[in-house]
């Protein structure tokens, strides 16, 4: 037998739903898992191009991808899903018929729940923006991919007042990234700006059409499993491969501690000795954010905190 018989190998795993992705659908799902795959090797390739120190972004962005590629091969497998009732039949609708039960993949949320809080933190870190917010932001974007699972799971009618609880998540979040965010990003000016007004109104629009591809999937059971894995592919291609490229190519010319992180690069200092008498020289770890994210200069701290390189 030749092609892709990842649907019938893995047929005998666990239950399967009514409803579910065709090799067409499969297929998909690991072409995205390709594209997620290559994305992060060329992340890290160029990360080999820039210090040490400077590599923060890089790391962040390959990160996202190399997760996302996991997720998609399990996907691409019909691995990591569960089969739920859906809550509307549609016998009139050609695409998902009179269905009983419609295949939910847990494992795009487990992809979520990893890499949204991951592309804010390109996003806030690049704005300079305070660690409290950043704490802030990235807990309601944990409780937005939460209860888009849970109102996935929930057959009833239940399941929109998660995704009510989701949105308001996801409101707050957008107001954190185009007000008070862009607060943060002007007063850095220069090209740590452009690339935050760039990088975060192009995710905010596609991280907008998300509830949507829910609704029309998960929620109102009125695309194929297939239409939901080209749906959410493409805008997962969008908010992470492209979203990467376009927020390390801002930073080419941007160094860490431009944006207020510093970072130390212990291959400039691995021949230093340390000196339990010095304290101004152990006084505080230079890793770290930067005062005005939420750190705080080594010439205001009162208690020595000694380091051993």
């Amino acid at each position: 037998m030749s092609g892709n018989q990842a649907l019938n190998t893995n047929s005998v795993v666990g239950q399967h739903a009514n409803l579910e992705i065709t090799n067409h659908g499969s297929d998909w799902y690991y072409a995205v898992s390709a594209a997620m795959g290559a994305s992060t090797l060329i992340f890290m390739a160029l990360a080999f191009r820039k210090p040490q120190k400077d590599r923060v972004f890089h790391y962040i962005t390959a990160s996202i991808t190399a997760v996302a590629c996991i997720a998609y091969f399990a996907m691409g497998s019909n691995l990591g899903q569960v089969p739920i009732q859906a809550e509307f039949i549609r016998p009139g609708n050609r695409w998902v018929r009179q269905a009983g039960t419609r295949e939910i993949f847990y494992a795009r949320y487990l992809d979520w729940v990893i890499t949204t809080p991951l592309l804010l933190l390109d996003l806030l870190l690049t704005a300079g923006v305070p660690t409290p917010t950043i704490l802030a932001v990235i807990l309601a974007d944990e409780i937005m991919i939460i209860t888009g699972l849970i109102g996935a799971l929930t057959r009833t009618r239940f399941k929109w007042g998660f995704w009510a609880f989701g949105m308001a998540a996801l409101f707050f979040i957008a107001y954190e990234l185009l007000f008070n965010a862009r607060r943060h990003a002007q007063r850095l000016g220069g090209d740590a700006k452009k690339t935050f007004m760039l990088c975060g109104i192009f995710l905010m629009f596609i991280w907008f059409l998300y509830p949507v591809a829910w609704g029309l999937s998960e929620g109102g059971n009125v695309i194929h499993p297939d239409g939901e894995a080209v749906f959410y592919g493409v805008l997962d291609i969008l908010a992470k491969p492209v979203f990467g490229f376009l927020l390390i190519w801002g930073h080419r010319k941007i160094g860490s501690s431009s944006v207020g992180l510093r970072i130390r690069d212990r291959s400039q200092v691995g021949n230093e000795k340390y000196n339990p008498g010095n304290t101004q020289q152990y006084a505080v770890h230079p890793e770290g954010p930067g005062a005005n994210v939420g750190g705080h200069p080594a010439a205001t701290t009162d208690h020595a905190t000694h380091v051993n390189v």
